[in-house]
């Protein structure tokens, strides 16, 4: 696995967090998947931002913005629409993204069960490698982690989608991240209205995972 101790996937502007290598990597993943070179990666975001096409757009929070691009890498939507034709085949389970969050029950497809289409755009989410630092710090590691990089802005996770602007993260992200850095969250408080137009677009959306026990994505 790749680490964000590793200068081959750090440009001036950007770095792939650990959090993010999970959607090369890891198999369980639910959302988008990526198969495409970790530096190369990194470098294409980093040109697509000199290029001034993809300018850094704000987020939920001052830490967080976004990158859009097109979707040079071939991935397939992380997330398709509820219909009655397929939500017979929804599954549910309670799963955590990491071992310092607390698991929760979240619901799936499984990709073997629909047909995703190639997405048009990626939305690459940052966090400022300020706010990844003080992430750090409330969760320690089992193990002996490399110093992050001195790239301002750390990549976090990838959305492949139909669309060249921000879609909501979903209502329990938004409810992880009010819990606090000690649950593995971002501490930033729940918004009502933010809250209520996630669980519009997720009320009807499921996001797709390779395996039985739908690891959590976003």
């Amino acid at each position: 696995m790749a680490s964000t101790g590793d200068a081959s996937t750090v440009t001036e502007t950007f770095f792939l967090d650990d959090f993010a290598v999970r959607q090369w990597d890891d198999e369980r993943y639910s959302g988008t998947r990526i198969a495409h070179d970790k530096a190369d990666f990194v470098r294409k975001i980093q040109e697509a931002h000199e290029s001034g096409k993809s300018p850094l757009v704000d987020g939920y929070a001052p830490f967080c913005k976004h990158v859009f691009v097109e979707n040079f890498v071939g991935a397939k939507v992380g997330n398709v629409e509820i219909t009655k034709s397929n939500e017979h085949l929804l599954k549910s389970g309670y799963s955590a993204r990491s071992e310092a969050e607390l698991a929760v029950l979240t619901r799936w497809f499984q990709a073997s069960d629909v047909e995703a289409p190639e997405a048009t755009h990626l939305d690459v989410i940052l966090y400022s490698r300020e706010q990844l630092e003080l992430e750090r710090a409330a969760v320690p590691s089992k193990s002996e982690r490399p110093p992050l990089p001195n790239a301002p802005w750390g990549i976090i996770s990838v959305k492949a989608q139909s669309e060249d602007y921000e879609t909501p993260m979903q209502p329990i992200t938004m409810m992880r991240n009010a819990l606090g850095r000690e649950q593995g969250g971002s501490g930033v408080p729940l918004e009502k209205d933010k809250y209520d137009a996630s669980v519009a677009y997720w009320a009807n959306h499921a996001p797709i995972v390779a395996s039985e026990d739908g690891a959590a994505g976003d």
